[in-house]
């Protein structure tokens, strides 16, 4: 089958990618399922342990055939799975890993009998450990000598950013600072202007494009095997590359097709790349009364008919 490029094909990703040609990807770029129960509209995310591991080795090694010989791979995946496939990745397929990214954000799942969840796992992963795509410039940050220390010596283009990624900094003024440049990138929450609404796992614009710029050219083809919300696509056709996206779901590509259509190449990314704007910081709701209870008090409530006042505050 030869490759058609700017398409989203409905259909399993093993069988689709199994009827490409080798060599003709420049960039892929995964988010899975987890197999952790998630509901999909087709997709079953209950399997084994086992029979998991064994369906990644086979999607992945599509992937890995699929990629030139200077070729990039970045991988989402949860805690359940990560050091399983990175071992898998490097040891089975050959690939090498560039950086182990962790992306963390401040709103994670609520657990019960743990630690909240507010993290996934992104592996950027290389062909060939020597030949591959990195644009350097096209990501670089502000540096804490630009922005903190106004040091004469700083390199005007910035630096490259750490391999921690926060998502909502706001929520902790003190402790993320511009020194520390970190990767910001806000959670596209179910209130966010960029949200699609057909699918619950959305990645931002702003992640997708730092990868994809750092990782490919203009004009080149990027490929997305779990489609899903076309996060991947939108990006990619946004800065002028190509796309190949597959999708399990038939739902989910036609409405994947139907936000291509809304796409030209050249569109602004959606989200704001400077996190501090880019959502309101959740203490908004509540308001701070310094001048009696202090700097870190909260403002007492009066109560309202049938409430009880709370010890203290009367």
């Amino acid at each position: 089958m030869k490759l058609k490029v700017d398409v989203v094909l409905n259909q399993d990703c093993v069988h689709a990618m199994s009827r490409l040609p080798d060599g003709v990807i420049d960039l892929a770029f995964a988010d899975p399922p987890f197999n952790i129960g998630y509901q999909y509209d087709v997709y079953d995310d209950h399997r084994e342990d086992d029979e998991f591991v064994s369906w990644c080795r086979t999607w992945m090694g599509e992937v890995v055939r699929l990629l030139k010989p200077n070729g990039t791979f970045w991988l989402a995946i949860g805690d359940e799975y990560a050091a399983d496939l990175k071992v898998l990745m490097q040891r089975e397929l050959g690939l090498h890993c560039r950086s182990w990214v962790v992306w963390y954000y401040t709103f994670g799942v609520h657990c019960k009998y743990k630690f909240t969840r507010s993290h996934a796992h992104l592996f950027y992963m290389v062909k060939d450990a020597r030949d591959f795509t990195f644009n350097a410039d096209a990501i670089r940050v502000p540096s804490a000598r630009q922005l903190v220390y106004g040091d004469a010596r700083a390199n005007p283009q910035g630096r490259l950013p750490d391999d921690t990624w926060i998502l909502r900094p706001q929520d902790l003024p003190t402790g993320f600072q511009p020194l520390e440049n970190t990767w910001y990138f806000p959670r596209v929450a179910g209130t966010f202007k960029e949200r699609a609404g057909f699918h619950g796992c959305q990645m931002p614009e702003q992640l997708l494009g730092r990868i994809i710029r750092a990782c490919s050219h203009p004009d080149q083809v990027v490929l997305d095997p779990f489609a899903g919300s076309g996060t991947t696509l939108a990006v990619a056709k946004k800065l002028g590359r190509h796309y190949l996206g597959i999708e399990l779901s038939a739902d989910y590509t036609r409405e994947i097709r139907k936000r291509l259509r809304g796409i030209r190449s050249g569109d602004a990314l959606d989200g704001a790349p400077e996190p501090l704007v880019s959502a309101p910081t959740t203490a908004a709701g509540r308001k701070l009364d310094t001048r009696v209870h202090g700097r870190h008090s909260r403002r007492p409530r009066t109560p309202t008919k049938g409430q009880k006042a709370l010890p203290g505050l009367d």
